[in-house]
């Protein structure tokens, strides 16, 4: 006898304002448990210290998540001066303290040396793993080891604000997916020749979704006790805040097929049409989402991730 699915099949995305002091694994899991979702997936994630938008993807979504974790963020990041933590961020216990004499002027022309592309390395004082050690247990005792960088484009970064009296500034970075902003931050710190670690992440935007449609796990809570107090479906009331599936691969190009082509595609067989545009696109027929395309070497199109057909198209 097959295992019964536990929940009810949601499709779409919720954006997600990630509170403080939990990781983004148990933020998931409490909104797919306020949605009694089947399945659902966050992309990228946030640390314990840092809030903001978490999409998540239900159901569905699930499959096209990745072009989330793929695309640009943007953060805004508060950092305190004089202080280097074993992880960058105030979580990390502090390991080294110097004096700040730095200016305004000074912190604006290193800030505007982080733009562009380049390789970042993961701080020596950071949590990452070396071997299974800690990559902060190496630095206390003067060890360099070899790390793992990764490119990296930082769009822009501004110096928003310099609190003289509190060493403390705030930034603003629009940065490529896989950036590390408390690296940046330790950098910049040692650049400025007093260190520095994060005390304030959040990020305000992924991709091209608003600021303004993220909701906050309490106010799903609200929701869903207002709707049984009420005797109402929570499903009617919550589901009006997921944006459609196809957000997530906005930014691709799109291809239009017909009912019969959908029908081929959805069961992963290749389909003929005029031209394929580009390597990866948007699969619709008329008002549907029909998932993710690839063009193959012949220049016909194949089913990269496509949507379960759940009914007549």
């Amino acid at each position: 006898m097959a295992r019964r699915t536990k929940g009810r099949p949601v499709d779409g995305v919720l954006l997600l304002h990630k509170p403080q002091g939990i990781s983004s694994n148990r933020a998931l899991q409490q909104a797919k448990g306020i949605y009694y979702a089947q399945k659902a997936g966050h992309t990228g994630a946030l640390d314990p210290l840092a809030t903001g938008m978490l999409p998540i993807c239900f159901g569905e979504a699930t499959k096209f998540s990745q072009f989330l974790l793929d695309t640009d963020k943007t953060y805004v990041v508060r950092a305190k001066l004089g202080e280097r933590t074993t992880t960058s961020d105030a979580d990390g216990e502090v390991v080294e303290t110097r004096d700040v004499n730095v200016t305004k002027a000074q912190i604006e022309q290193h800030v505007a040396g982080f733009i562009g592309e380049s390789d970042q390395y993961p701080s020596m004082y950071s949590a990452l793993k070396y071997q299974g050690q800690p990559l902060y247990k190496y630095a206390r005792e003067g060890i360099e080891v070899p790390r793992k960088c990764r490119r990296i484009n930082v769009y822009s970064l501004t110096l928003d604000e310099f609190d003289e009296q509190a060493n403390e500034i705030q930034m603003t970075a629009h940065v490529s997916k896989g950036t590390y902003i408390r690296t940046i931050v330790d950098d910049l710190g040692e650049l400025l020749g007093c260190g520095a670690h994060v005390i304030m992440l959040h990020r305000s935007k992924v991709g091209h979704y608003p600021a303004e449609k993220m909701v906050t796990l309490d106010e799903l809570q609200a929701l869903l006790d207002e709707a049984k107090s009420q005797d109402q479906a929570p499903g009617e009331v919550l589901d009006t805040l997921l944006l459609p599936m196809d957000t997530a691969v906005q930014d691709l190009p799109s291809v239009e097929i017909d009912e019969q082509q959908a029908i081929a595609f959805a069961h992963g067989q290749t389909v003929v049409i005029g031209e394929v545009p580009e390597e990866v696109c948007a699969v619709r027929c008329g008002e549907r989402f029909l998932g993710v395309g690839e063009r193959n070497q012949h220049g016909h199109l194949k089913a990269k991730r496509a949507v379960a057909i759940t009914n007549n198209l």
